[in-house]
């Protein structure tokens, strides 16, 4: 693969020259959300490298998305080797949501 945005580096996908992942480019793309709020969320980025990443996911599309559909899958599977979170911290989080809606 020789993509002047987007570089592969061991078994991850990131827009090339920077940390970000082509994942998190991606899974705001599919969200909705336009090239230039995409830059605003990841603002060590150009405009021209977010359009470019957009640019390679759609010409690579069904190898991106079993790429992203695995992590996923290994997200999932950490999540639950962790076991359930405990009932003070599930405490702790509720009340954390309802602060940051009360603030919307």
């Amino acid at each position: 693969m020789d993509d002047p945005y987007v570089e592969q580096r061991e078994d991850a996908y990131f827009v090339r020259g920077s940390r970000v992942s082509l994942d998190s480019v991606v899974y705001a793309f599919r969200h909705g959300d336009s090239p230039e709020t995409i830059r605003d969320h990841f603002p060590t980025l150009t405009l021209d490298q977010v359009y470019g990443a957009i640019a390679y996911y759609l010409a690579h599309q069904a190898q991106i998305d079993v790429y992203v559909q695995r992590g996923e899958e290994l997200f999932e599977q950490a999540r639950r080797a962790q076991g359930p979170i405990s009932a003070d911290l599930r405490a702790r989080l509720d009340k954390a949501r309802e602060e940051l809606a009360r603030r919307r």
